[in-house]
């Protein structure tokens, strides 16, 4: 049985705005917030995804059959009212973040929710990084969301708070061995997190951090592929005996977004991973 909306499309709405929106986890955590009745801004990269134009419509319809599922009293009935703004731009400029809090406030008058989620990761012997990788890296995952938090931090001090929420990674607090341009601006995301919910809790911003296991997403999908000896390997060392899916780190962020259940909870880190990181026996 599925949950009730926590929002309403008609009545004053919640409002997310994510970076990264459009594919894995940000376009999983963006449909869930949808059904519950919020509306949605996403970020997304130009030209990184084989076909956009498909992406964004797939992504209206996925979000009304959600909206439809949830609540038969929504008064969103076709694809074109549901309240999805899809703005392209590169996250790791500057002013690719101010750019995107003010059309969501253009569009939809507020910010209630904000979730850093853009990210990059291609895997790489250490010894073989270039600089260029390195830099692209951290450009996107640690500069990006340095860019996008403070843009989101700016709009909620003006208007009496809300929630932050950074993609971190099981990354930020383990080695990976081909991961060392990767798990770096993780744990900076991280840190950013712990940092800002010291620096923004009087102005009523909320700044968590979660931290994805090995959710199988575009990042990885080669290198878990099905039948792979690696996807058999990390599947036996997650208690919960699976990879994990973009949709199970969407209640999360849902939970954090919500101040009925999560009001007194900045600072934290939350690991979204079957369990992985505790088990090293």
């Amino acid at each position: 049985m599925s949950l009730p909306p926590f929002f309403s499309h008609s009545n004053n709405p919640h409002v997310l705005c994510i970076t990264g929106g459009l594919t894995g986890i940000g376009r999983a955590i963006a449909v869930l917030f949808l059904s519950h009745g919020a509306s949605v801004a996403i970020n997304y990269f130009p030209g990184h995804n084989a076909n956009d134009d498909n992406l964004i419509s797939s992504m209206r319809s996925e979000g009304l059959n959600a909206i439809k599922a949830r609540s038969s009293n929504s008064t969103i009935a076709s694809e074109s009212e549901v309240p999805l703004l899809c703005i392209p731009g590169d996250i790791s400029q500057p002013e690719t973040a101010t750019q995107l809090v003010e059309k969501c406030i253009e569009k939809f008058g507020r910010l209630d929710t904000f979730v850093s989620n853009a990210g990059i990761c291609k895997f790489e012997e250490f010894l073989e990084i270039s600089p260029e990788s390195w830099s692209q890296h951290r450009d996107t995952n640690l500069s990006g969301a340095f860019y996008a938090v403070q843009a989101a931090a700016r709009q909620m001090s003006k208007h009496g708070g809300g929630s932050i929420i950074g993609v971190s990674s099981i990354s930020a607090l383990v080695g990976g061995a081909l991961q060392c341009h990767y798990t770096p601006t993780k744990a900076g995301v991280l840190s950013l997190m712990q940092s800002c919910a010291t620096a923004l809790g009087k102005y009523r911003i909320r700044c968590n951090a979660l931290l994805p296991g090995t959710i199988r997403t575009q990042l990885n999908d080669e290198d878990l592929k099905d039948g792979s000896e690696k996807k058999a390997y990390m599947e036996g060392r997650i208690p919960l005996g699976r990879l994990g899916k973009p949709d199970d780190m969407a209640g999360p962020a849902l939970w954090l977004a919500v101040p009925e259940l999560s009001s007194y909870v900045t600072g934290a880190t939350i690991l979204v991973d079957g369990g992985a990181f505790v088990n090293f026996q």
